[in-house]
């Protein structure tokens, strides 16, 4: 199912939309949390067709976008003191931190209890990410052992797993051979670091954003749309 974006102008406003076709009898209009909207046609649907279906929704659109906004989600800048919340895993824990002799820092009871030689915000940031790092070299590798077992019929090459932080993508697959995850993800739902992990296998067939590419996202995992927002909610 490819997705592409256009838009409606409606009282003077532009209301953009991703549209995808798929294998389906009618026409979905959905708004997201996010404020993306998303439109699903049957294939070959007539894009005036549709475009005429947008804007006779539009009032709703803009109804429920002007909703999901009061509901901003975006995270504040971390500063990495007691009480503030950080993720893992899609779920909110807050910080405990208390002076000690030795660095640790543990998971329990929806607290990241925090014990240090050093409660500079710095520090703090230092040992959450080794242990996010820690976690995410067994977390990921387990979700891409899982994620692999329906593509290795295929005849292609498993990839190497890699992590590191990256700044603008979720993922990437090297024409090495490397499926690289970001960090970051280790912050995000399950479901989340499942899609990326699919979706980049998927580059194995088909490295550019194509119509058969979609396809093969589709058969691996129908509902990768929702997941792919729930992944921009979680992590915005």
């Amino acid at each position: 199912m490819s997705e592409t974006q256009y838009a409606i102008t409606y009282a003077g406003e532009s209301i953009p939309f991703h549209l995808s076709y798929s294998n389906r009898k009618s026409i979905e209009i959905a708004v997201h949390p996010d404020g993306l909207v998303t439109v699903k046609a049957p294939l070959e649907t007539d894009k005036n067709l549709i475009e005429r279906r947008v804007y006779k929704r539009a009032r709703w659109i803009r109804r429920q976008i002007r909703y999901f906004a009061q509901f901003d989600p975006r995270t504040p800048e971390r500063r990495f003191v007691g009480g503030e919340s950080h993720l893992y895993l899609g779920k909110k824990y807050r910080l405990k931190i208390r002076q000690a002799e030795a660095d640790k820092v543990l998971l329990k009871h929806g607290f990241f209890y925090i014990a240090t030689v050093n409660n500079e915000p710095e520090h703090i940031a230092m040992l959450l990410g080794e242990w996010y790092r820690s976690k995410a070299n067994i977390y990921f590798l387990k979700v891409f052992e899982e994620c692999w077992r329906p593509f290795q019929k295929k005849e292609v090459n498993k990839p190497t797993l890699k992590i590191r932080n990256m700044k603008t993508r979720w993922g990437s697959l090297s024409s090495r051979g490397s499926l690289t995850l970001n960090l970051e993800l280790i912050k995000a739902p399950r479901e989340c670091i499942e899609y990326v992990v699919i979706h980049e296998l998927c580059h194995l067939f088909y490295p550019n954003h194509g119509t058969e590419f979609y396809n093969l996202l589709e058969r691996m995992l129908p509902d990768w749309i929702k997941r792919k927002h729930k992944l921009e909610m979680a992590l915005s």
